[in-house]
């Protein structure tokens, strides 16, 4: 097995934001608090410990004990309950949307983060617990973005109709779903049990919240992981303070006014603020919380409140009142002992917009970390790379560009007339000085003379290169086909497929081989041979 590491810089795929932010750029100090390196961490664990309320685990407890009622709990999931009790038990959590079957690779990547993370501080400070989770979006309403997965190229889909919370989203209409992932994916002792995971999850839960917690529980429990539903009564009440404020007092978009004026001079703001950053959920319905009129209204509702009926509401039924993705993160800060979060680079992008907002409520920002990304081959792909002498960055290259690069190198021609331009360059240079010696006039006809003459030397660069292209299209389209298998649709691999499809080759060793092989402090991009 063979793993090899890329800076995020030299991907491509990673934004300019999130490389500067792991390269330490200084001008990105003012956007969170501690970095994620053990230095951080000890620090972190002593901010998070002296201001994290003891009476808030009981609570935290109680309801995960709740949650996990109607699963086989394994003894290590159980221990990290449990020690959550404790004053020296802090969490590091990832977050994820309630895709169909996990949705892309990148899902468990997320996850071995967390369990990764949790082991390496465990050995650093073992005076404390560190308990890996895994947030279920349960109350994100995109179920456009959830609904499918792919598998061998085949789009794996539940096609229903859906509106408010996808997490209560009934799972009736998945047969149909699992009989095609079953067709797809063949018959090996590895595939049944993928098919018998889908079946037991999704058509012998009632909703997509029972059936997601079972699936995860089912992959990692072993590890340990916690799993935790937002979407909790116990848990919404004590974040009432937080969410009367937002109500109140607008806190979100005022606090984040100068942070997002910032990133949108250098980078791209990942998330802007509404004037209250929160839903109002009941009886299937997710929509908007609008102040107008000195009325609190319900987005494409009759429902209005007054200012004392609203608050009377969130005081008796904080679980109707859900966090959008601007207050999600401070609603998960209040509720857990949490020293990091873990995410992609999007996410990272807006958790860097908020600082200020935790600030501004008194609560700790915590470390984030940018997950493990990952590029899988199998021994087959990593073969013909090797054959067709491919280095794995160049892998990451837009098609073209690999295309153009391999040409350039493949090639018994030199397809470079930089030599020519430069002597064609110089004998412009020769000629200028005749530009004092005549008439004006003479200076534009040399300038546009250079122009056509550079013009044309580019022209028939591409031209030899479009020729040579031609000649070489067997070795060619060997390169695009390895690069089509390993960056399916020309974007990551991680992005596009399911674990099943490794899983079918790789069985119960494929996430032993994740935790064994990723180091969630790395801030590289893997690429790993299985």
């Amino acid at each position: 097995m063979q793993h090899t590491q890329i800076p995020f810089q030299n991907t491509g795929y990673i934004s300019k934001l999130i490389c500067d932010y792991v390269s330490k750029n200084p001008k990105l100090d003012g956007l969170y608090g501690e970095f994620p390196d053990l230095v951080g961490f000890k620090k972190q664990i002593a901010l998070k410990e002296s201001q994290f309320p003891f009476e808030s685990r009981k609570i935290l407890v109680e309801s995960l004990q709740t949650q996990f009622s109607k699963l086989q709990v394994t003894k290590q999931t159980q221990e990290n309950i449990e020690a959550l009790a404790l004053k020296n038990t802090f969490t590091v959590v990832t977050g994820h949307q309630l895709n169909l079957f996990t949705g892309p690779l990148y899902f468990l990547y997320k996850i071995v983060s967390a369990i990764n993370l949790a082991k390496q501080l465990k050995a650093e400070f073992p005076q404390q617990n560190f308990v890996p989770v895994y947030w279920m979006a349960t109350e994100d309403h995109d179920f456009e973005e959830i609904n499918h997965f792919f598998v061998k190229n085949t789009k794996i889909e539940w096609d229903v109709e859906s509106s408010g919370p996808v997490g209560i989203h009934s799972t009736k209409g998945l047969d149909t779903a699992f009989e095609e992932f079953s067709k797809e994916i063949g018959s090996s002792k590895n595939a049944n049990y993928l098919k018998e995971l889908f079946r037991k999850g999704y058509l012998e839960h009632d909703n997509l919240t029972e059936a997601t917690r079972y699936i995860v529980n089912e992959l990692f429990g072993a590890h340990g992981l916690v799993i935790v539903d937002g979407d909790d009564k116990q848990l919404k009440q004590l974040f009432t303070p937080y969410a009367k404020n937002e109500l109140l007092d607008n806190v979100a978009i005022n606090s984040l006014q100068i942070t997002n004026a910032f990133l949108e001079e250098n980078y791209k703001v990942q998330v802007n603020p509404r004037d209250i950053n929160l839903f109002y959920i009941k009886d299937g319905l997710r929509e908007r919380i609008i102040f107008e009129d000195e009325l609190f209204k319900i987005n494409n509702t009759a429902i209005t409140l007054t200012k004392t009926e609203i608050l009377e509401e969130l005081n008796k039924h904080p679980e109707y009142f859900s966090p959008n993705v601007i207050m999600r993160p401070l609603y998960q800060e209040v509720v857990l002992p949490n020293l990091c979060y873990i995410g992609g680079g999007g996410e990272i992008a807006y958790w860097l917009q908020l600082k200020a907002m935790f600030d501004k409520v008194a609560v700790p920002f915590p470390i984030l970390l940018v997950r493990n990304s990952v590029l899988l081959i199998n021994e087959k792909q990593a073969r013909k790379a090797k054959k067709l002498e491919i280095k794995i960055e160049e892998l990451f290259l837009k098609q073209e560009a690999l295309v153009n690069t391999k040409t350039k190198e493949l090639s018994e021609l030199t397809i470079d007339f930089s030599a020519q331009k430069e002597t064609l360059a110089k004998l412009f240079s020769d000629l200028k000085p005749l530009v004092s010696q005549t008439n004006k006039t003479f200076e534009g006809a040399l300038l546009a003379q250079e122009k056509k003459q550079l013009k044309g030397f580019l022209n028939l660069e591409k031209r030899l290169l479009k020729a040579e292209k031609k000649n070489l299209q067997d070795k060619l389209s060997r390169i695009t086909q390895i690069q089509n298998e390993l960056f399916p649709r020309q974007g990551l691999q991680e992005r596009n497929v399911n674990f099943a499809e490794f899983y079918i080759e790789h069985g119960q060793e494929l996430i032993p081989i994740l935790l064994q092989e990723l180091d969630p402090l790395s801030l590289q991009f893997s690429v790993i041979s299985l």
